[in-house]
């Protein structure tokens, strides 16, 4: 496969039970074969974006310093200001040429719950960074939830397996700022190969180029959106669960070329996580004889746990 599939959400969301069906089978022999769609139908609408965008440059566009000061020390990056190359690849000592914020989990029925995840820091220099950031993570993961849904069914579970897993999740929205590069980066990039950690990402800015998937060819082929389309993949943990079903695919953040070295790139990708008890065992359903179970038992705390640690955000 040298491209990315398109598949439209509003299919599943018809009514029509053969729309429905079109869309199931789409994403998911997309994310059998590359791990990666672009997906319209989704519930951001221009507006938001445009003003979560505009917040997020304002946020960037701060001093360091006071950026700093909403650097949360103690809780692996969670939430709040992550500074420049403090984040590397699993493997990879450089760090990637990026800083970025995390708002998490706004949980408001469930105190237990509430009380398991660090609290979203408020940016007091910006009045609309928090609002607009909250409303963009709740539509987000409403459309996360329907393309979970339609990724069960393909499996063979029951369409709404994953909604409680989902509801209150360690989910983390990253606007995420690759500024200018001033000098010959030495064995780094805006953000090295990887594979992501959670259930599945939605990213929002990959409308330029920059963005690469490596394919089943080990082929680096570019992932370019349309300005209506989010780009989602799969994540290890939903890759585990289905026995490597769905693919949790390498991708990567590519140097631009030198004459476009002077310009930040933004980006914001959705990591959607469930909460940290539940099981990623391998699903009986994705279990054959050509195809034996590939993973141990665990559960996503422990696995996320494991990840941050390997990527040098915890100790």
């Amino acid at each position: 496969m040298d491209r990315i599939p398109s598949v439209d959400l509003k299919d599943f969301l018809s009514g029509d039970p053969n729309r429905k069906q079109k869309f199931i089978n789409e994403i998911g022999k997309a994310y059998e074969d590359i791990g990666f769609v672009a997906l319209k139908g989704h519930f951001l609408d221009d507006e938001l974006v445009d003003g979560l965008y505009s917040e997020v440059k304002n946020f960037f566009d701060l001093p360091v310093e006071k950026k700093r000061e909403y650097e949360i020390e103690g809780i692996g990056g969670q939430r709040g200001y992550i500074s420049f190359g403090k984040e590397s690849a699993k493997g990879k000592k450089e760090g990637d040429l990026k800083e970025f914020w995390h708002f998490g989990q706004y949980v408001e029925d469930d105190e237990k719950r509430r009380k398991e995840y660090p609290e979203n820091v408020k940016v007091k220099e910006l009045p609309k960074f928090n609002e607009i950031g909250k409303k963009a993570y709740r539509k987000l993961e409403e459309t996360a939830k329907y393309v979970l849904r339609a990724l069960a069914l393909h499996v063979g579970l029951e369409e709404t397996y994953f909604d409680d897993y989902i509801h209150n999740g360690n989910s983390i929205l990253r606007p995420i700022h690759y500024p200018p590069i001033l000098e010959e980066p030495e064995n780094a990039v805006r953000a090295a190969a990887h594979g992501d950690i959670n259930l599945i990402t939605l990213l929002m800015g990959a409308q330029g180029r920059g963005l690469q998937v490596r394919n089943h060819k080990d082929q680096w082929i570019d992932a370019i959106a349309e300005p209506d389309e989010l780009m989602i993949n799969v994540g290890d943990m939903l890759s585990r669960h289905t026995n490597n079903k769905l693919k949790s695919t390498i991708h990567r953040v590519v140097n631009p070329p030198r004459e476009l070295w002077g310009t930040s790139r933004y980006s914001i990708p959705f990591f959607m996580h469930p909460v940290s008890e539940m099981k990623l065992d391998v699903l009986d359903s994705c279990i054959d004889k050509n195809n034996p179970k590939q993973f141990n038992n665990i559960t996503a705390g422990e696995f996320l746990d494991e990840r941050l640690k390997e990527l040098g955000l915890k100790k």
